[in-house]
């Protein structure tokens, strides 16, 4: 495995190593070893998977209570993944930074606690798994609106058409008027 910082602070980006021939491939997904030597000390208590058609954008969620650090890939497909910076006291505070996650890249996201997290699915079907350093904790879930200019967020729409949102994520709120994280 191989890691470089991000365009934001605490972020990383993480390659790993793919392992192929004939019969498929084999490749480490997570490292203990390798995150502790790029200081993040995180302990994952939950996996998650989830799967979504073209189009389909997710997020940007975070807990305010309970916030999560994610380690995110994209098991199958592609995805653009976009982590957005809403520590208060961050020198990148409000800012966004978009990577492009796919089975063939074998790119994986480091997203610490106080980032909203967010994808949107390039391929026909996407299967995004990540792992999170604290469990979901609905009464301290929140969604930064998608499309807020005040981010200007460029997500690679196919065709330029809207995205397919939950009402969730339609009726989240902009960076103004969000929690945010000290």
């Amino acid at each position: 495995m191989e890691y470089r910082t991000g365009t934001i602070t605490d972020v990383w980006i993480i390659q790993s190593k793919v392992h192929s021939d004939g019969r498929g491939f084999f490749l480490e997904s997570y490292r203990k070893d390798l995150m502790q030597e790029m200081g993040i000390g995180a302990e994952f208590v939950q996996d998650n998977h989830s799967r979504s058609q073209q189009g389909v954008l997710r997020g940007l969620h975070y807990q305010v209570r309970q916030p999560q650090g994610k380690l995110v890939r994209a098991a199958a497909g592609e995805v653009f993944d976009v982590a957005v910076d809403l520590r208060k006291r961050s020198p990148t505070f409000g800012r966004w930074m978009g990577e492009i996650l796919s089975a063939e890249n074998a790119l994986q996201l480091w997203i610490p606690p106080g980032f909203a997290h967010g994808f949107y699915v390039l391929s026909e079907w996407a299967d995004v798994v990540y792992k999170t350093t604290d469990y979901y904790f609905a009464e301290g879930d929140r969604t930064l609106r998608w499309n807020d200019p005040a981010i200007g967020i460029r997500w690679p729409l196919i065709g330029g058409s809207a995205p397919i949102l939950s009402d969730k994520d339609r009726n989240a709120k902009p960076l103004a008027e969000v929690d945010l994280f000290d």
